[in-house]
Parts: structure tokens; sequence; C-alpha cells
């Protein structure tokens, strides 16, 4: 299996850039593929950002020559959550149901990883994140119901939404992988403004639950000289360190974001107030 490689822009070459440009470095289209694993490699904090959409066949996790390992996780921790219908993921044997807004974290060393329809044809969109792990953490598997939420925004804003985490320090262990989703309420477009950058680890981003005929205007580059990359439904954008991440939508809709990098700490942020922005 091969990985699609992509390398990260400076932010002198950053603020260069084109529309076409910035989307084939930063924004992954394609990943939810009817009977497939779709993974792409980026250079920024060697993050991997993939989706399994199994059908009638299991979709095995398997290694790569980038990866110079004997199997995927020999190495790597691998945070899952299911955006899609019911469906299973089988870890060195055993299996794990994910309904709508399950996780599975799967720690360093798990040889045999796979993943699974449901029993009832139910179709899962399995979407994950992996980072490089220096230790080994126990496989777990939590439900939204599982995952205590905290309430963010008001109406006035139009940024009123919930925080899901999962992989963090204080809910399921991990080396470095940071991991949740984030629900808006209806009316409510905005998620993380003002914006921040946190220099120490990398975000990556993936908008789901949007009509098709919706889109969000996700900002980012350095907060003095910004840009934006239109997203679509199912898309997801990788954000370097030195670059804001803030996005706002025709309509209400989710995201699940994850991070890698120094440390776990779900604070650690650099304030780009919006009177500073350009």
């Amino acid at each position: 299996m091969e990985l699609e490689i992509r390398h990260a822009p400076d932010p002198v070459r950053f603020a260069r850039m084109n529309t076409a440009e910035m989307r084939e470095s930063l924004l992954l289209e394609n990943l939810f593929v009817p009977g497939s694993l779709r993974m792409v490699y980026s250079h920024v904090d060697r993050a991997i950002i993939g989706a399994a959409t199994p059908e009638l066949d299991p979709l095995r996790l398997e290694t790569s020559k980038e990866l110079a390992a004997e199997f995927f996780t020999q190495r790597r921790e691998l945070g899952i959550i299911n955006i899609g219908e019911e469906g299973s993921i089988r870890v060195e044997g055993k299996e794990y149901w994910l309904a709508s807004r399950d996780a599975l974290y799967v720690g360093r060393g798990n040889k045999k990883v796979s993943f699974h329809r449901g029993n009832s044809g139910s179709t899962p969109r399995f979407y994950f994140v992996s980072y490089p792990a220096h230790a080994a953490f126990p496989t777990v598997h939590t439900r939204k119901s599982e995952a205590e939420p905290t309430r963010l925004g008001s109406p006035a804003q139009a940024n009123q939404r919930t925080i899901y985490k999962y992989i963090h320090p204080a809910g399921i262990r991990s080396c470095q992988l940071v991991m949740g989703f984030t629900e808006l309420e209806t009316g409510s477009v905005w998620n993380t403004m003002p914006p921040h950058t946190h220099a120490r680890r990398s975000e990556v981003y993936l908008y789901f639950d949007l009509s098709l005929d919706a889109m969000i205007i996700h900002c980012m580059g350095d907060p003095r000289e910004t840009r934006h990359l239109v997203v679509r439904d199912k898309q997801a954008v990788i954000s370097p360190s030195w670059s804001i991440h803030a996005g706002v939508g025709t309509q209400a809709y989710t995201f699940v974001w994850a991070m890698g990098g120094e440390n776990q700490e779900f604070g650690d942020m650099d304030a780009a107030p919006i009177d500073t922005l350009r």
C-alpha cells in the first residue's frame, strides 16, 4: 500500500501560493471512497490522515515503504472516529463495535488492525489520524455518551458549540495524540474565533455533517497575512503549527480535530486577537 505524500509549506512560501497550490498541499478532498482505505502522509509532525470505508470485504491497515516498519503501528499510535453508520474494527483479533461518533484509540505495537462494515450491511466511515509514538498505551473504545461535553460560545456570536474530548490526558491516554470533535448548534456557523496558533504542535480538521450545497470558509496562515480554503463535506485540512485554523460555514456542521506534537495540553494556544488579524 502506498501513501500520498504532502510536503508542508513554510510561512514565506505559503504567502505566495495560489488557491490551487494551497489545496494541493493542505486540503484532503477524497478520503472516503467506498470499499477503499486511503491515507495521506504529511511532513507536518509526520502525521498520517486517513479514512476506511469498508463494504463487503474488510480493509486491513498495512504498512508502507515510507514507514520503514514491519507493521503500521510498530512505532505509531492511531485515533479513529466513526462518522458513518455502525461498523467494527478488529485489533489483534478483538472486535470493537463503533456507532456513529464513537472513537477507538489503538496504541503502538498492535500488528493486526482491520475495518469492517456492520452486520446489517451498514456502511461505517472510519476517519483516523496517526502520529509517531515512543510509548505504548492500551487500546480503548469510547462512546459519545462517555465523553464529557464542554459547551462554548453564544447565539449572539453565532458560535454556540459543544466540544467532545476523547483522546487527551484526562480521558483516553496516548503518547502524543489529542483527538475529539465539535458539534455546532443550528444557527451557529463559526468555530475557533478568535483563532490561535500553537507552535508546539500541528492540527488537522475534518469537516462533516454538511449538505451538498453547503461549504466552509477555512481561514489559515500567519495571523497577520491570512488566506482561506473552500472546504466541502468530509474534507480535511492540515494546519501547520504556525498557522491559525478557524472556519465559518453556510450552515451548522461538525468537525473532528486532532493534534500531535510537543505536548498534549489542550489549552496550550497562542492567541491571535481579532483586531490583529490581517
